[in-house]
């Protein structure tokens, strides 16, 4: 394959998920700054490497092995981060800066924002690899298999997975008093 259709297959791969990589970063780092930041190096990581995986695809589809890329900078992103004390965000935070927080008269709008702000707390909660695995699932709409590949899992432990973490979410925000209660 030459160099120009390497390079627009390439922008194929981009174009076609783009967006992907940056919600499944944006949910793993919590702030729009970051998240573009990994979402920039995730593909200058996989443009790099994109000729290999392309043969050690067998066809199939490349979206896991982006998200597995952007999977280990975000383990990075943290990891140099907790070399370097911040401030944390919290859920709270990141939905105003999502622009979750705009001033609603109705109270069903209030109450289906303090649920999200719950559900988010409780997403931090979980274990990296519970938590890994509904980002992709819910955020990203991966199926299983995709998941699986890009966890490094068989289709079945993926399964358990995300049977366990929706469970252990589900008590999580159980657990969670309702705000004004």
């Amino acid at each position: 394959m030459d160099k120009g259709e390497l390079d627009d297959r390439f922008s194929e791969l981009y174009r076609s998920h783009l967006r992907d990589v940056y919600s499944y970063a944006y949910y793993r780092v919590g702030n729009h700054h970051d998240a573009e930041d990994l979402t920039e190096q995730t593909f200058l990581q996989a443009y790099r490497h994109f000729e290999r995986a392309l043969r050690e695809s067998d066809g199939r589809p490349l979206r896991p092995w982006l998200i597995r890329i952007a999977h280990n900078l975000a383990a990075n992103h943290f990891r140099d981060r907790s070399r370097r004390p911040q401030t944390s965000i919290d859920a709270e935070d990141s939905l105003v800066r999502g622009g979750l927080r705009a001033t609603h008269t109705t109270e069903d709008l209030v109450e289906e924002r303090d649920e999200l702000a719950r559900i988010l707390a409780a997403v931090e909660n979980l274990p990296d690899d519970r938590r890994e695995a509904l980002i992709m699932r819910f955020a990203l709409g991966m199926d299983n298999r995709e998941i699986a590949r890009a966890m490094g899992r068989s289709d079945g432990a993926t399964k358990v997975l995300i049977h366990r973490a929706i469970k252990q979410l589900e008590g999580l925000v159980a657990a969670t008093p309702t705000p004004g209660t």
